[in-house]
């Protein structure tokens, strides 16, 4: 049966490289009719017609050429992550199993001993063209679902960044003078972990973006609880009394609870493709860091705060970077029940909270960052903007 033109990938380009020119027209001869046929007479011009289009499917490499060999020429290819992946078929005229043997190990994919057999020749390159033909389909199949997964999950980021959001306004707008207060305590959290991420205290838990991230994004749910406070006692215009301060402190217990509930319901809720599934750690994680903020904001070093009286690195290290973020905050921004402290004494009293209300290590990198806090909330300010001298 005459071979045809259809027996041969569309369009395939096959490069010929040897140093004698009457192998050159001989193969190439012998390719033209199937084939689009580049030509080589050295391995140093070889590796120059590969980088220029069209970029060959194939290459048919001689061994024994002068200053640059075939084995180097491979070599050479092999490093180059845009060429690494063209099939190589040795066409040499050494014959020993040695010299085979070291042609695959380089990473050829045929070895064909001259002087060639033109119809093995031609089955030896149509069998390599169709398993390059089969590989880049399935790359291209595998870079298309590697995308879809990325859209995927970016779009999943997204919702669940949404939602977070629209949770943490919805318990904000109960307190309608905090404005931007998600915003501001948000970015000086993520201030403070940048500073913060090469200490040796907190390198293991704030080394990578995603740890970081995590914190940022659970920041704006610290005060979900107050969503179960009655309106009477949060939107109070004067001073708490003791026993509504007592309310008022629940909100922290509520807001653990409810992502703790939260929590429940994703481990109980079965996967779509598998009832006994168990949901990636990745929700988890972040609800978990969400209930440790909510909960634990409130707690101070020395153990003196609510609801559990935690005490030094007990607190979840979340917690004590959102108890100086909040506090801060909450100083320098006006209040129904309060006019803004000036930033002089806000510095003052978070610095004379050191190892009593916040962790020491983290207050000292507050005090590397005032002027970054200081920009923040001038940015997120709800007022006029705050002044380093008001």
């Amino acid at each position: 049966m005459p071979i045809t033109d259809s027996a041969y990938p569309a369009q395939a380009t096959v490069l010929v490289v040897d140093d004698t020119k009457e192998n050159l027209t001989v193969i190439g001869q012998l390719l033209r009719p199937y084939f689009h046929v580049r030509v080589a007479n050295s391995g140093q011009r070889a590796l120059q017609v590969v980088e220029t289009a069209p970029r060959p499917d194939l290459i048919l490499l001689d061994v024994m050429m002068p200053q640059m060999n075939g084995y180097q020429v491979l070599e050479s290819l092999r490093t180059q992550e845009h060429l690494r992946h063209i099939p190589v078929i040795f066409v040499t005229a050494m014959d020993a199993d040695e010299d085979e043997e070291r042609g695959l190990a380089l990473g050829a994919v045929d070895y064909v001993t001259k002087p060639v057999k033109p119809a093995l020749l031609l089955a030896r390159i149509r069998a390599q063209l169709e398993l390059k033909k089969a590989r880049d389909w399935l790359s291209d199949q595998n870079a298309f679902l590697d995308a879809e997964v990325h859209r995927r999950m970016a779009e999943n980021e997204l919702i669940k960044d949404f939602s977070l959001l629209a949770m943490a306004t919805l318990a904000e707008k109960r307190d309608n003078e905090t404005g931007n207060h998600l915003r501001r305590t948000q970015a000086y959290i993520e201030a403070l972990m940048e500073r913060l991420k090469s200490h040796p205290r907190f390198r293991a838990a704030l080394a990578t973006e995603d740890q970081r991230q995590r914190i940022a994004k659970a920041a704006p749910l610290h005060d979900i609880g107050k969503v179960g406070i009655p309106d009477a006692i949060l939107l109070k215009p004067g001073k708490l009394t003791p026993a509504e301060f007592e309310i008022m402190k629940t909100h922290a217990a509520i807001g653990a609870q409810a992502i703790g509930e939260a929590m429940q319901r994703v481990q109980d809720t079965p996967s779509p493709a598998d009832a006994a599934a168990q949901p990636t750690a990745g929700p988890l994680a972040f609800l978990e860091t969400a209930q440790q903020i909510a909960g634990n904001h409130h707690e101070k070093w020395d153990g003196s705060g609510y609801p559990a009286g935690l005490q030094g690195d007990a607190i979840p290290l979340c917690a004590r970077l959102m108890a100086l973020a909040d506090v801060f905050d909450a100083l320098i921004s006006q209040r129904h029940y309060k006019k803004a402290f000036s930033l002089e004494d806000t510095v003052h009293i978070i610095v004379e909270g050191r190892g009593k209300h916040f962790d020491p290590d983290i207050v000292d990198a507050f005090t590397q960052l005032v002027d970054d806090f200081t920009g923040i909330a001038a940015r997120y300010a709800d007022a006029p903007a705050l002044h380093a001298g008001d």
